[in-house]
């Protein structure tokens, strides 16, 4: 018999959180290029969804919510319960696209069955430099199972490097699983309570290892220590969220983007795309009237997975603090503060090895934390501290050539991911075959305007390519002008 596969309790901090006006999804918005039929589409997905074990299992719960939940097989498994059609009202635009996404994005997925949903969405017949009669896929796969390099695993049973679909890989028949009754449950729970505290000894030792490095690092080395939690300045995105959704892209050529690490020596692509985040967060607080003085702090997913682990599903990440600079006013400035900032940021990364740490979500009891996190937002008190960071800025790097759904060849590729109380801002990017898109997602509370910030991206972006193209451009006229005299 299939043993059951409890949550870690970094996956389980993800349904800790989730409430109906904070859903805890992951998952974005594909365009794929041509005609693609929904029957067609269904089917294809159907050959393939058992390549991807949390497509077909869902969770089972213990009695009290005492321990994490389980991860079993759907003996009712249905497909037909997860993938949806509709259509874009006329005349079919970014503006239709961008309020279906938002909607969606606002509702949580049905905890009785596996946590996914796939929305083929039809009627794409006016968005500029998509042809017509495309079609959009919305998915939606629940956090507890996906981070972003998971997420970007699942586009692997989606798309082949060639139109020509590769055969799908035929179904291993499995062992029916025998779900424990609330009896069983809680003497599986026994044993991890008693189990579980065995193994704070040997978090404690690794804990003191990486104090002992860190502070090496600040006496000896003069490494100043990046921004701790609890000491990012207050902002509009850092307050209770509400139900509705905000979502929007902007799509950039990663060519240029890249172009512009020249300007700053070491600076990665990383580095420039937080810039333009930076540049784009402070202009949006200009407008308003309410850009702090001290700058915004972005948490920023760092993968914690191994070689070895690179297929795997559920949640294998830690997080960096970078301070974005937004009290500079000069973009190429900007980017060379960030450049330094996410540069200490992986330095003490490096030294307090995130992946053992990782391990003090496995001692918290699942029933406490999940009564801590509806006390916090039932009580907001999110409106009542300094902010733990300002905005989460992820980035999901995917290929760089094209590839293809059944033969029709995906256009580009947008992300979003969950918000909650004290974090109303995240900014999945995705990189794919020359573009680069960030998609900013927020509650209609904080950002109803998201439309405005997203503008704001792309100038960002256009800001510090006309910085750099006039550095560089000064650049080589005085290095002219040496040479002459």
């Amino acid at each position: 018999m299939v043993p059951m596969e409890e949550l870690s309790g970094l996956d389980a901090s993800f349904l800790y959180l989730e409430t109906p006006k904070m859903p805890m999804h992951i998952g974005g918005v594909a365009i794929l290029e041509g005609a693609l039929k929904f029957e067609d589409f269904r089917q294809y997905v159907s050959e393939r969804v058992h390549t991807v074990e949390k497509l077909t299992q869902k969770l089972v719960t213990v009695p009290l919510s005492l321990d994490r939940p389980y991860w079993v097989e759907d003996p009712d498994f249905d497909i037909n319960m997860h993938m949806h059609r509709t259509a874009l009202p006329r005349p079919g635009g970014w503006k239709e696209l961008r309020y279906l996404a938002s909607r969606l994005f606002s509702q949580q997925l049905n905890r009785e069955r596996p946590l996914w949903e796939f929305i083929f969405v039809e009627g794409i017949d006016s968005i500029p430099q998509v042809p017509k009669g495309s079609v959009a896929l919305i998915s939606k796969v629940h956090h507890s199972g996906f981070d972003g390099k998971s997420g970007a695993d699942l586009m692997t049973m989606l798309f082949d490097v060639s139109p020509t679909p590769k055969p799908p890989k035929p179904a291993v028949i499995k062992q029916r699983q025998e779900i424990p009754g609330p009896v069983g449950l809680m003497a599986k729970s026994a044993y991890n309570f008693i189990s579980r505290p065995t193994k704070l000894p040997g978090l404690l030792w690794d804990t003191g290892k990486a104090t002992l490095k860190a502070g090496y690092m600040t006496r000896a080395q003069g490494i100043k220590m990046p921004t701790m939690p609890f000491n990012a300045p207050k902002t509009r995105f850092n307050d209770t969220v509400e139900m509705e959704r905000t979502w929007d892209s902007a799509i950039l050529d990663i060519h240029r983007v890249k172009a512009l690490r020249k300007v700053v020596d070491g600076a990665t692509l990383n580095d420039v795309i937080l810039a333009i985040c930076a540049g784009a967060l402070r202009h949006y607080l200009l407008e308003k009237g309410e850009l702090p003085d001290k700058p915004l702090v972005a948490m920023v997913p760092v993968s914690t997975r191994t070689a070895e682990e690179k297929n795997a599903m559920g949640n294998q990440v830690s997080a960096m603090y970078v301070q974005l600079a937004t009290d500079v006013e000069d973009p190429i400035k900007r980017l060379e503060k960030i450049q330094i900032n996410t540069m200490v940021g992986k330095l003490y990364q490096d030294a307090i090895d995130a992946k053992s740490l990782m391990g003090y979500a496995e001692l918290i009891p699942f029933g406490l934390a999940g009564v801590a996190a509806r006390f916090y937002s039932r009580a907001a008190i999110a409106k009542h501290h300094s902010p733990l960071f300002n905005v989460v800025i992820t980035n999901v790097p995917g290929p760089q050539i094209p590839i293809y759904l059944a033969g029709h060849k995906l256009i580009v590729n947008m992300g979003t991911a969950p918000i909650f109380d004290g974090m109303g801002l995240i900014m999945p990017i995705c990189s794919y075959n020359g573009t680069l898109s960030i998609s900013p997602t927020s509650s209609a509370n904080l950002m109803p305007d998201l439309h405005m910030f997203t503008r704001y991206i792309r100038e960002s972006a256009n800001e510090l390519e006309l910085a750099v193209q006039e550095k560089l451009t000064n650049q080589a006229a005085l290095n002219a002008l040496m040479q002459d005299e």
